[in-house]
């Protein structure tokens, strides 16, 4: 066995790294083979999203293996995200050595308890905790059906979290989430280790902008719930200029935004527009309602843009919160857009940023991390 040879078990086609969870994967395989690891990909696919040549210049092999959706997979016990992610094609595969496996997402953790792979280096990468980030789904979710298909789910997901204790290893995106998992599996090992992510330095514009940039992939109900409450309760009848960028915004986003003369909605942006969006904003603003996980694009907006406005449920457990304008509610936020405007974002403040993130968000620190997490010094 070569001295760093690793399976990554990957829930989803990690390229093009344009969502939260795929872009973590990404950029953490292209951090480990810089760093001399041999990676075996193996994925799981299903129609939108292309098989990836680009994943070759930095895997030893990259496997694919179908999604098995429908009702075989939604009639049972097992979560959908996790039954429908087996194959035996995999588990073979996987035997064929003794290399280290990490499972990315508890959404690839079908074989985790497997016995045949007793005696294995197993490491689970948590990217939410997943029964709360389905029962979230659940609140915010409109529609009756797919609301029950969230709450059975969240339930099945909460008892099939006890499988984890397989794992030797658990990586946690943030530092609540890490004390989560360590209180419930007491002994673990378990560590906080920050998402990955495309920023390898500070890219950021000093001075000022004219607008207020929210950007998030906006089909996602917890993010058409924050673009409610910023329209209805934030920017409705205000001076200040809000841009809405994001994926795929439903009627109810065009039907809200209706009236709104400061207010602008640009549909699925290019990877450079939307950039460009970021870089430009006098202030990004950034509302959540579910305190799960790392916020990617929290990240990329404090590499990217000027002044950043959250609420505390984005920063929970990541330690940011001296990067940014924190508003409570409604008031607050429009309390600091007021404040805000016309402030030039400085030379010192991006030091200050780029003290805190390289500290902790490094993608090299985090590779040298993972590395000893996985195969010791």
């Amino acid at each position: 066995m070569s001295e760093r040879d690793l399976h990554i078990v990957s829930f989803d086609v990690p390229y093009p790294p344009n969502y939260g969870g795929v872009i973590d994967v990404f950029y953490k395989v292209r951090a480990l083979h810089k760093s001399g690891v041999r990676i075996s990909l193996h994925i799981f696919e299903y129609p939108g999203r292309d098989r990836a040549p680009e994943l070759e210049a930095y895997c030893d092999k990259v496997y694919y293996y179908p999604r098995k959706t429908g009702l075989g997979s939604a009639f049972s016990l097992t979560p959908y995200i996790v039954k429908s992610r087996r194959s035996e094609e995999l588990i073979a595969n996987l035997l064929k050595d003794s290399h280290p496996i990490l499972f990315e997402g508890m959404h690839s953790c079908y074989y985790i308890s497997d016995p045949r792979l007793k005696g294995r280096k197993l490491i689970y990468r948590e990217s939410n905790i997943e029964h709360h980030y389905y029962l979230n789904l659940f609140s915010a979710e409109r529609n009756l059906k797919k609301k029950i298909f969230f709450l059975i789910e969240s339930l099945k997901l909460r008892i099939f979290q006890r499988q984890l204790k397989h794992a030797g290893v658990m990586l946690a995106v943030s530092e609540s989430d890490t004390q989560y998992l360590r209180k419930a599996f007491p002994g673990k090992d378990i560590r906080f280790l920050p998402s990955f992510h495309a920023n390898d330095s500070l890219n950021i514009a000093e001075g000022t902008g004219d607008y207020t940039l929210y950007h998030g992939n906006i089909e996602v109900p917890e993010n058409e719930t924050a673009v409610d409450f910023l329209i209805r309760k934030v920017f409705a009848g205000s001076s200040h200029r809000l841009i809405i960028a994001g994926m795929n915004p439903q009627k109810r986003v065009y039907d809200l935004a209706e009236g709104h003369e400061n207010i602008t909605i640009i549909a699925n942006p290019g990877d450079e527009e939307l950039f460009s969006l970021i870089r430009n904003a006098h202030v990004n603003i950034l509302v959540t309602f579910q305190a799960t996980g790392l916020k990617l694009k929290l990240l990329n907006t404090l590499y990217n843009g000027r002044h950043c406005l959250v609420n505390p449920l984005m920063l929970q457990g990541t330690g940011l919160e001296p990067l940014c304008v924190i508003g409570e509610n409604a008031d607050e936020l429009k309390a600091a857009l007021d404040k805000l405007q016309g402030v030039p974002f400085t030379q010192k403040e991006i030091e200050k940023r780029q003290e805190l993130l390289n500290r902790t968000f490094a993608n090299s620190i985090n590779a040298d991390r993972l590395i000893e997490a996985i195969f010791g010094n």
